[in-house]
């Protein structure tokens, strides 16, 4: 038999089964809760172990959504950057040509096409340095008017903000510092996303640690601030020809 308690934000499924003990578990990737109790342990002796865990439940499902939000390893794209291949610019896909030319390099947009101009026999690494240096500028350029928005409405102010490529997080604060860092990944994803994990960074200004206040936060300012995180972890589909 199974139901379910509420601990404030926490629900915690009850299982009752042939077991001796109250078993606890907090389950991955989200942090779904769970007490298995013998068959015949009152709902209110249930409810009180469950009460007298709740710090444990709480840091447990923090960690657990850090690691939900964080970019899997495999965000940064391997791509030869070559004709044809499937690049993503804020949410939508578009298909490379590269231009071979004895002048300055340059990315531009234009229509379906991500045009890409490089020098003659510029490698495969320079020509990804040149891509990740035009999302860079996408992103600086979104993230201003972002936090024009944002810190007022939240009564922070941030010193300053870099952008770089990495392979686990979509962002970090420094709360002492007052700085953020933004995945350069981001530019790939739906605006919506860049403004989920900006909104994320400056909340953290507000309260340091993944706790119920911090989530609390989020529901107030942000409340499909859950959606944006399972959409910004689900792997990108790639369009093929």
């Amino acid at each position: 038999m199974e139901s379910q308690i509420r601990l404030g934000d926490v629900t915690v499924d009850v299982v009752r089964k042939k077991v001796r003990n109250l078993n606890l578990t907090v389950h991955p990737p989200h942090g779904r809760v769970r007490i298995s109790a013998p068959k015949r342990t009152s709902m209110k002796a249930i409810r009180a172990f469950a009460l007298s865990k709740l710090d444990w439940i709480e840091k447990h499902q923090a960690r657990m959504r850090e690691q939900a939000r964080r970019a899997p390893r495999e965000v940064v794209r391997q791509h030869e950057y070559l004709d044809g291949e499937s690049h993503h610019v804020w949410g939508k896909s578009y298909r490379l040509k590269v231009f071979e030319r004895d002048e300055p390099p340059s990315v531009r947009l234009n229509g379906d096409r991500m045009f890409l101009r490089v020098r003659p026999r510029t490698d495969t690494d320079k020509r990804q340095a040149l891509v990740e240096s035009w999302y860079r500028e996408q992103i600086r350029a979104a993230v201003s008017p972002l936090l024009a928005l944002w810190e007022p409405r939240l009564g922070v102010s941030v010193e300053r903000f870099y952008v770089r490529r990495t392979k686990t997080r979509w962002g970090s604060c420094n709360p002492r510092a007052r700085t953020i860092r933004l995945n350069t990944e981001l530019a790939a994803k739906p605006p919506a996303l860049l403004e989920y994990i900006v909104v994320h960074e400056l909340v953290h200004l507000l309260e340091p640690t993944h706790n119920a206040r911090f989530y609390s936060l989020m529901d107030r300012y942000l409340p499909e601030w859950k959606a944006h995180r399972a959409t910004l972890n689900r792997p990108v589909a790639r369009r093929e020809e």
